[in-house]
């Protein structure tokens, strides 16, 4: 089976016309000062208008102001929003707000993170399971982290959901394989260094993901 995928914390037109040329259903701009792949809004506006409209264009943020919000939201065209350490309640404000469909991340560790999903419902549009970062790192994800598909067995997903953490162009395909993730999402797993992506790298994820 395959599965659509987003490929996340792109910055170049070469990157990102590699995703869009090899069959990205989403792709991700990144709106957080502390990454490496945090997206200015004249860079974001200039590469959301080489999106075509097949495409869906997905702002990441990280409990993010409304200011912020409504800055990359237009600068980015934005058709989504992803929300990391978000809670349900900001969350269901912000997507009121802006009336773009919401992403909630949850990071997932054990088995019993996965119980925070059911406080979306009604509050996100769509789960995005992440590997839990340590309480130390500067970033919610994006590091290559990954958690153990087999929590997921047997989980009812309670909203529509996504696989992220640690995933490349080798375990790509196995990742969807197991867990049936409908959509995958990557990031560093397509970057030759933090916040610098490979278009080689992202064809090979592109197809592995389509097999």
């Amino acid at each position: 089976m395959s599965a659509l995928t987003k490929i996340c914390g792109l910055s170049t037109p070469e990157t990102l016309d590699a995703a869009i040329g090899v069959g990205a259903s989403h792709v991700g701009f990144v709106f957080f000062a502390p990454s490496p792949r945090d997206l200015p809004f004249d860079r974001a506006a200039g590469l959301a208008a080489r999106v075509p409209a097949r495409v869906r264009r997905v702002g990441v943020f990280v409990d993010p102001d409304d200011a912020l919000l409504d800055q990359a939201a237009a600068a980015g065209r934005l058709d989504a929003i992803q929300l990391h350490k978000t809670a349900p309640a900001r969350a269901a404000a912000i997507r009121a707000r802006l009336g773009l469909e919401a992403w909630a991340a949850v990071p997932v560790k054990t088995r019993a993170d996965l119980d925070l999903a059911r406080h979306f419902v009604g509050a996100a549009d769509r789960i995005l399971y992440d590997a839990k970062t340590p309480e130390s790192a500067s970033l919610p994800g994006g590091m290559g982290l990954r958690f153990d598909w087999a929590l997921l067995d047997g989980f009812a997903h309670p909203l529509p959901w996504a696989l992220s953490g640690g995933l490349d162009p080798v375990n790509v395909a196995e990742a969807i394989r197991r867990t049936r993730a409908p959509l995958v999402d990557v990031s560093s797993g397509v970057e030759r260094a933090p916040g610098v992506k490979d278009v080689d790298k992202i064809v090979a994820f592109l197809k592995a993901a389509q097999l």
